[in-house]
């Protein structure tokens, strides 16, 4: 795409921000997951997040809702499964994770979403699969094991894994079940109403687990000027500029590229933990990163 020319006109490097904010953005919401751990329950900081977002986006989007009452009558259920896989699944699941995971660990296994679209796409939605669909998907699949067993295999004999890794792979599972279902079962509602519309059921299927961790696990938000920044940057960067930027970066750039730009996310949270977290990433995360960005890479061939 000749991107880095010196010569870029002004578009493209309005493409360029469009395509590396959201990564970046995706990374810092992992810094700060990490950061809330101890301070706010991570069901509840997913819950006040959207909340947020929500608000937000209701004042631009909210009569836009209303006005397609019909779309959103025919496309209930769906809408409802969407919510409960993106809003509710996949964003809880990864602060979960962020509790007793490294951010590193967190989005590089969140990279290998290739992979578990493949398996999904063949398996659920008799998508046909290519040779070197399989290739990659094996190299995502390398990759995500030396992530979760800290490169030493002992510990697939002994199933020692961390619970945060895990947590962060039943969230990748959901995220890929929820763009499948994006993409065969789309609800035709304008972006910012569909968003919205998704939040709502989101949350309206976050709150008995809210209810539960503040109730009968007895968590409870030790709130500060730190935790409000976090709910501040969580419920506007990463919620709402972040999906806004990527869905211009794919309708200026097409779907292919944007794929590529996923895989700086890991690298942006490797760069932010060692300057927020003084954790640093280790040999088995350079393995990882450069398999998963192989198996994207291959992954993506038509």
């Amino acid at each position: 795409m000749g991107l880095d020319s010196r010569h870029t006109p002004p578009s493209r490097w309005g493409t360029l921000f469009l395509l590396t904010f959201p990564p970046l953005s995706w990374a810092g919401n992992a810094i700060v997951g990490r950061l809330a751990a101890g301070h706010v329950p991570p069901i509840t900081l997913n819950f006040i997040r959207w909340v947020i977002a929500g608000a937000i986006l209701a004042c631009f989007a909210g009569r836009s809702l209303l006005a397609h009452r019909g779309a959103l009558q025919r496309h209930a259920v769906m809408l409802w499964v969407l919510g409960a896989l993106s809003i509710a699944s996949y964003n809880a699941l990864q602060y979960l994770a962020l509790k007793t995971s490294t951010p590193i660990n967190v989005t590089l296994i969140g990279a290998s979403t290739p992979l578990f679209l493949l398996v999904l796409g063949a398996t659920v939605f008799k998508e046909p699969v290519k040779p070197w669909h399989v290739a990659g998907a094996l190299l995502c699949l390398i990759g995500v094991g030396f992530v979760l067993l800290r490169g030493e295999p002992a510990r697939l004999a002994q199933l020692d894994f961390v619970a945060g890794d895990l947590f962060m792979l039943a969230a990748t599972v959901a995220w890929s079940g929820y763009t499948w279902l994006l993409r065969k079962h789309r609800p035709d509602l304008p972006l910012p109403a569909f968003m919205l519309a998704q939040i709502l059921t989101g949350l309206a299927v976050s709150v008995p687990f809210v209810g539960w961790e503040l109730g009968v696990a007895q968590e409870s938000i030790r709130w500060s000027w730190r935790v409000a920044a976090i709910l501040a940057y969580v419920g506007t960067v990463p919620s709402l500029l972040a999906y806004f930027s990527w869905d211009r970066a794919i309708a200026r750039a097409g779907a292919q590229l944007p794929v590529f730009f996923i895989t700086l996310t890991p690298v942006f949270a490797a760069l932010l933990s060692t300057l927020l977290l003084s954790e640093w990433p280790h040999w088995y995360h350079g393995v990882g990163l450069v398999a998963i960005g192989m198996g994207i890479l291959l992954a993506q061939k038509r």
